[in-house]
Order: C-alpha cells, then sequence, then structure tokens
C-alpha cells in the first residue's frame, strides 16, 4: 500500500509541476463546456427566407408580415422572378423561395382555396425538414386567421369556423431550452476526452524518457505501477465531473432531479473503464504522439455513435448495434436520465452493470498487454 502511495504522489507531483499542462487540464475543458453548450445546437434559426409577391393584395402582405414576425427567418429579399430568387438559391444566399400567385386574395375569397409554392434549399436534409415544418405552421396559422374572416352564413345564420386545440405537455424540458439536453452531454465528453488522453499518454511518456525500464526492474509489482499511475487521473476525471456539474446548474440552469451521488458512483466505474482504455492504448505505443492520434481516432467514433448528436433510433440498424459497445452511450443516457429524470438506481442498473463488466475486460486486457510487453 506504501508503494502504490508513493507513486501516485510522484503522478500528482509530476501533474502540478508542469505548469504547461495544469491549463490543458483544468481551464480549457472548462472554456470548451461553456463555448459549446452555449454554441452547439439543433434548433433551426436565421432561415433566409425570400419571397415573390406576384397578388400584391392585403392578404399576401398579411401572410408576408407572419415570415416576417417569426424569429425564425431572416426575410432578406424580395425578387420580381423567380429566375432571380433560383439564382440567388443557386449561390447560397437564400433557403426559402416563397411564391404568391396572382389572384391569390380574390381566389380565397371566392373559392377558398389557393396553392402556394415553396422552394427549400434541401442540401441539408434535416435543417430542410425542420423549416418546411416552421412553413407549414405560419400558413396554417394564416389560414385560420382568415378562415375567421372570411365569414360565411348557412340558410341565413353565421357559421364560425370549427377549430381543434392541441395543448401539448413537455416532460422532463418544459422550456424546450436545448441547453438542458445539450449541456450533460457535452460534460460527459470532456471528462472522457481527459481522462483518455492523459492516460494513454501516460506509461508511453515513461517509455520515452527510458524511466520505464527501469521501473520494471525495481521491486515495484505491476499492480502497483498501474494503480499508482492511473488513480490521479481518475481523481481528475471526478474533479473536472464536479466543476462542470456546478457550471452546468449555475451558469445554464441545467436542473439535477435526482441524486447526485448515483451519478458519481456511476462515473466511478465509468472512468476505471476509460482509463483501462488509455492503459491499452499505451501499452502499444511508442511515442506520445501515436497514442494521442489512436485515442483522438476512438474518441471520434465514440462520439458520433453515442447519440449525443445524432438520436441512435435514427441510426442504420448496423448502427445501433455497434453503440452497444460504445461506452460514452451509456454514461450519456445515465446523466441525463439522472439529471433530467430523476433516475434512481433502478433505472440505471443496466447501464452500470454493462459499464462494470466492460471495465473489469477492458482493464485485465490493459494488464495483461502491459505485462506481456513490457
Amino acid at each position: 500500500m506504501k508503494t502504490i502511495l508513493f507513486i501516485i504522489q510522484k503522478e500528482f507531483k509530476q501533474i502540478f509541476r508542469n505548469k504547461s499542462m495544469l491549463p490543458i487540464i483544468f481551464i480549457l475543458p472548462l472554456m470548451q463546456l461553456i463555448i459549446l453548450s452555449n454554441a452547439a445546437s439543433f434548433e433551426v434559426k436565421n432561415i433566409k427566407f425570400s419571397y415573390i409577391d406576384h397578388d400584391r393584395s392585403a392578404a399576401s402582405r398579411e401572410l408576408i408580415s407572419k415570415f416576417q414576425a417569426s424569429n425564425y427567418f431572416d426575410i432578406i429579399s424580395e425578387f420580381q422572378s423567380k429566375k432571380q430568387a433560383n439564382l440567388q438559391m443557386q449561390k447560397g444566399n437564400v433557403d426559402v423561395i416563397l411564391e404568391i400567385p396572382i389572384h391569390f386574395e380574390r381566389n380565397l375569397i371566392k373559392q377558398q382555396n389557393t396553392n402556394l409554392s415553396v422552394s427549400i434549399n434541401a442540401i441539408d436534409g434535416a435543417a430542410a425538414g425542420v423549416s418546411n415544418v416552421y412553413i407549414t405552421q405560419i400558413i396554417s396559422g394564416f389560414n385560420q386567421s382568415i378562415q375567421t374572416q372570411l365569414q360565411t352564413y348557412n340558410h341565413g345564420n353565421f357559421v364560425q369556423p370549427e377549430n381543434i386545440m392541441t395543448i401539448p405537455s413537455f416532460w422532463y424540458n418544459k422550456t424546450l431550452n436545448y441547453k438542458t439536453f445539450m449541456v450533460p452531454g457535452i460534460l460527459v465528453l470532456l471528462v472522457t476526452m481527459l481522462s483518455l488522453f492523459l492516460s494513454s499518454m501516460n506509461i508511453v511518456r515513461e517509455k520515452e524518457v527510458g524511466t520505464l525500464e527501469q521501473i520494471n526492474v525495481t521491486p515495484i509489482k505491476k499492480h502497483q505501477f498501474i494503480i499508482g499511475k492511473l488513480f490521479p487521473f481518475w481523481v481528475l476525471g471526478l474533479v473536472i465531473l464536479t466543476v462542470g456539474l456546478i457550471i452546468a446548474k449555475v451558469i445554464f440552469n441545467v436542473p439535477i432531479l435526482g441524486n447526485i451521488f448515483l451519478i458519481y458512483g456511476f462515473t466511478s466505474v465509468y472512468l476505471i473503464l476509460i482509463l483501462g482504455i488509455g492503459l491499452f492504448i499505451s501499452n502499444h505505443t511508442e511515442t506520445q504522439q501515436q497514442a494521442m492520434f489512436i485515442a483522438w481516432f476512438f474518441t471520434v467514433i465514440f462520439i458520433l455513435m453515442s447519440g449525443l448528436f445524432t438520436p441512435i433510433e435514427s441510426m442504420p440498424t448496423w448502427a445501433q448495434n455497434v453503440t452497444y459497445f460504445n461506452p460514452i452511450r451509456y454514461f450519456v443516457e445515465v446523466i441525463r436520465m439522472v439529471m433530467l429524470k430523476g433516475a434512481g438506481f433502478n433505472e440505471i442498473k443496466e447501464q452500470m452493470s454493462i459499464i462494470a463488466i466492460y471495465a473489469f475486460v477492458i482493464n485485465g486486457f490493459a494488464v495483461w498487454s502491459y505485462r506481456k510487453t513490457n
């Protein structure tokens, strides 16, 4: 035990002795959490909107005013012809073109129906789909308003158009604040990246400076050396988590409805898994550059297939199956369930069991590979 404590003390001294590493470990992750949480959003806003008004009537102006009042659209310009509008869309200056036909108002009054032409830049299919929803909502609201104005009579009796009102109920994120969804996931990424990168470069650094051979001929046992080398990064991971949770609560007002000790308990096991992956990488690389490259390669895959940016349910079947081997997936699920849903241990015990088994297997391979290669 004294040997392990000595190695741990030595590692902490090395970490805090390197003044250039301290900002990277403590300041940069927190800056990333604040910046990414404010910047990352899948809300589609500032849609570049243009229109062609062939009718120039009160009804067409009212419809255009609906788009001008929306927070999702930026009115770029009015065009005189579809050719001009298409040219601007081709240049990327316009995302949506609304074409109002001639006799628009007259047809509404006489026939009470007419057609509108809407062209949407669909290079980004997801954004185009959301834009279409916004446009449909605005036109539906306008249509409802027009139907109310167009008073009809049935045998001399005024007939009020019937409306069906839907009152939505939003669970777990009543204000539909996207940061409430994103901040916990980004915190998971920062804890993972910091722990994986530092642990993957830890032992390989000893190889580069030539001290690993010296350590291997000492009476220090393998498990003592590995625990002593990795324990400080386990502590650093929990420190980053703590500071991140404070920022999430104070700056972004993200609720923590569940037991916070569940988050710490899961993170403790999760960090053992991540440090095991880092150790495995460090065992099979000769330079810190190699270790960093391999760690970054796996991190990118883990992030993209974690369900943070793309819902797992929207992925192809094969990709959904691959995500079962992705540890970040389970951490993202757990931290959102505990923070936003108030989940208890029974709700996260499946993810906890998977991560625990995963950690045991990965660390077993890592320790075995260290023994075989050194």
